[in-house]
């Protein structure tokens, strides 16, 4: 038996299915190893080496993988194709003593049988550069993230956390909310003239310069002054220009121009793109077929596409549109010089796969993006969309008017992808410009005049949000998402309709950040850390060089952040209240779970009291009384609460500390939890004074959390997870996404 080990659960079934008899495959559900979650793990006196162990909920997956891996002849790690998928084959192959220099790793770019097939007669070492390119990401993190954090908490208030993309990210919502703020609107003037061509046609011509300059009207007044030098002046055609213009077809997806479209054409929420971008890559169910893989790797910065994909889509082409609509050579698009182009562009797998084929079998978000995907690459392989345009200058005295319009000639890549959803009723295509020549009069009909003011520029939305993100080099493709939803769970932005604000604590930890950490806020020097990131996956300079270059001064500037008095915490309100066990008036004070009284003498007196919702000392609650007689000293056991439920205690604690659990034996044993919708790491239920949800195990570099226990299941509306709640007819099924309605019954 081979073992052929893989990421994500979501994908074993095909991947399986592909590999057929002969192969076993097993799902790690993400890394195996990370560093230690209580520790820095990373010692800087000795060239940043990490301290790796075997993650607390991936113990028992790496003894099952140990005990299934020493029954196979032969071990292939097929983690995902990128630098954190090489990382984790490195971590697998450690943990199963393979040598670096052992033919294990496989990969391909799509779950196809052919794909596949090709990786196993391929297999080579693991690239230690990308390996090393994700530990120096790691390691610069944990630095970042362990180092600064603590700032943040001391300067404004606890459970604060800052990191080296997301903090830089936040300032760009910042920044523009800002200059938003800060704009002030400037007056301006659209001055038409309807005038009539020698056909009788009426048509509106915008006044564009005076004298051969640019003219700009700022205010009714200069409006009024160009009306009466205009009045009674004859209007004639003094120049019109006539051609055919070309419309390129857009390059094939990355995945963050997948995310724009999706949001910007489909209106789909960055959550739900990756949910469905991803279960369109690992597979959907088909009737017939079993699990079907329908698109490649969707974590790419590249647009190149594989020769054969080109000519399957030409001969596609050619067969269902005609020869017309194949260009004289095949399309090639050009990636941006950040890219790492490690894969090819988002694209199906299959073009004879169409969206309407899948239509009756999947999710509506799922085949909206399928749709979106499907057509976006055929479309890139098209040839251009040609257009009538005709420009035509009015002159009348020292001023010049202009009427431009464009008419389709060829529709070309537009027939499968729509340039744009809405035409703008002043735009060029839907102007009407009338037969006109070069010396024929349009007499005047009448003036349209519109006040106008400038705007501010926009605010982000998670689309354009991380459009920035991808122009300004801060992240990489598989960050995009993560980044911005950890903004949204920390509460530093919120949503306005499809807008991002920030919210004030948003703006206080930018503040922050900014006066002490400038370099870390700086957008260029995150950008160039990503390119020196790029550097060490090309072999051409040691992680530790890049780590030890952003670490010098850091200290530094950690102990000038904690030893200032600059703090934007809000003062602690005195009270009335007196300590009783020191005499002092007592705090108030914000925690995690709200304001509470404090001794201001702490840590000398610890004394605390809980406050209500109206601000009075809450009073204690009488013990509850059981009928069970402590076993250790006769006493009648009351009822108290704790982390993990209710319990019964000896009210004579502490010189008696007898405690026994309360377990409901007939209570119906609770169902195993599923893998976690974001990430496929375990999930696991947790308990605290004052709530019971379910996380992921994976925290913190996965934030997953839900009030209610997901189901395992995908909503059949919009793709995003479900949940199981409880009302008054029992339990049912109910999707997690607030803007869907999906509910069933169990």
């Amino acid at each position: 038996m081979k073992l052929v080990v893989i990421e994500g659960f979501g994908k074993l079934e095909t991947v399986q299915k592909y590999l057929g008899a002969g192969y076993k495959v097993f799902a790690t559900g993400g890394h195996v190893r990370d560093l230690m979650t209580k520790r820095l793990s990373v010692d800087v006196k000795d060239d940043f080496k990490p301290t790796y162990v075997v993650m607390d909920d991936k113990k028992s997956v790496v003894e099952s993988l140990k005990k299934t891996a020493s029954a196979a002849e032969t071990v292939l790690l097929a983690t995902d194709p990128d630098r954190e998928g090489e990382a984790i084959s490195w971590h697998v192959a450690t943990l199963l003593d393979i040598p670096e220099s052992a033919a294990c790793r496989i990969e391909f770019n799509e779950i196809s049988k052919n794909a596949i097939q090709a990786a196993l007669k391929k297999p080579r070492a693991i690239n230690k550069n990308l390996v090393d390119a994700q530990q120096a990401r790691r390691v610069l993190d944990r630095l970042v993230g362990y180092k600064v954090s603590p700032v943040l908490c001391q300067k404004i208030q606890s459970n604060l956390s800052a990191g080296r993309v997301q903090s830089v990210t936040l300032r760009l919502v910042v920044d523009r909310e800002r200059e938003i703020q800060a704009f002030v609107a400037e007056e301006y003037w659209n001055f038409f003239s309807v005038l009539t061509s020698p056909k009788g046609e009426q048509f509106k011509a915008a006044l564009v310069s005076k004298g051969g300059e640019k003219i700009k009207l700022t205010d009714a007044q200069s409006v009024e002054d160009v009306k009466k030098q205009l009045d009674g002046t004859d209007y004639t055609v003094s120049n019109v220009k006539k051609s055919i213009t070309k419309a390129h077809p857009y390059a094939p997806f990355i995945t963050s121009t997948m995310q724009q479209d999706a949001l910007n054409k489909l209106g789909m929420t960055l959550r739900q793109t990756s949910a469905a971008a991803q279960t369109l890559y690992e597979g959907v169910d088909l009737p017939g077929e079993g699990k079907v893989a329908l698109i490649t790797y969707i974590r790419t910065d590249s647009t190149r596409v594989s020769n054969e994909a080109i000519a399957a889509a030409r001969e596609f082409i050619g067969d269902k549109f005609g020869d017309k609509y194949l260009p004289e050579k095949p399309n090639h698009y050009a990636s941006k010089k950040s890219a790492q182009d490690a894969h090819e562009a988002i694209r199906p797998i299959s073009l004879d796969r169409t969206p309407e084929s899948i239509k009756s079998h999947v999710a509506k978000n799922i085949y909206m993006l399928y749709n979106l995907i499907y057509k976006r690459f055929l479309a890139s392989q098209m040839a251009d969309a040609t257009y009538n345009s005709v420009s035509v200058d009015i002159a009348a005295k020292d001023y010049m008017f202009r009427i431009s319009g464009r008419t389709p000639l060829f529709d070309g890549f537009t027939k499968v992808y729509a340039v744009a959803d809405k035409q703008n009723d002043d735009s060029e295509e839907k102007a009407h410009v009338p037969e006109l020549e070069v010396g024929q009069k349009t007499p005047f009909v009448k003036y349209e005049c519109e006040q106008k003011f400038t705007k501010p520029p926009a605010r982000y939305t998670e689309a354009s949000l991380v459009k920035a993100m991808e122009e300004k080099g801060i992240g990489r493709p598989a960050t995009y998402t993560p980044t911005v939803t950890l903004l949204f769970s920390r509460k530093y932005i919120e949503k306005s309709g499809k807008a991002i604000v920030p919210t004030e604590l948003g703006c206080q930890v930018t503040d922050m950040l900014v006066k002490y950490f400038s370099d870390i806020m700086d957008v260029k020097f995150t950008a160039n850390m990503e390119s020196e990131l790029d550097d060490v996956e090309e072999g051409g300079i040691r992680w530790q060089n890049i780590v030890a270059k952003f670490y010098d001064g850091f200290e530094d500037k950690i102990r000038a952040a904690r030893g200032d008095d600059y703090t934007l915490k809000a003062p602690d309100e005195k009270t009335d209240y007196i300590c009783e066990k020191c005499g002092a008036n007592m705090v108030i004070k914000t925690g995690r779970f709200g304001r509470f009284l404090a001794c201001p003498n702490y840590p000398k007196c610890k004394n605390t009291k809980n406050l209500d919702e109206e601000g009075n000392i809450a009073q204690p609650k009488e013990p509850e009384e059981s009928d069970v007689v402590c076993d250790k000293c006769g006493a009648k056991m009351i009822v108290k609460t704790g982390k993990y439920g209710k319990f019964l205690a000896c009210p004579n604690y502490p010189k008696c500390k007898n405690i026994v659990n309360l377990e409901n034996k007939t209570a119906e044993p609770e169902t195993p939890l599923p893998p976690c919708p974001k990430c496929g790491k375990p999930l696991k239920k947790i308990t605290t004074k004052r709530a019971v949800f379910y996380g992921c195990s994976g925290y913190p570099d996965c934030d997953f959390t839900s009030s209610d226990p997901p189901s395992g299941d995908k909503c059949p509306q919009c793709g995003a997870y479900t949940v199981v709640k409880t009302g008054k007819n029992g339990k049912y099924i109910k999707c997690s996404d607030k803007s869907c309605k999906y509910k069933s019954d169990i």
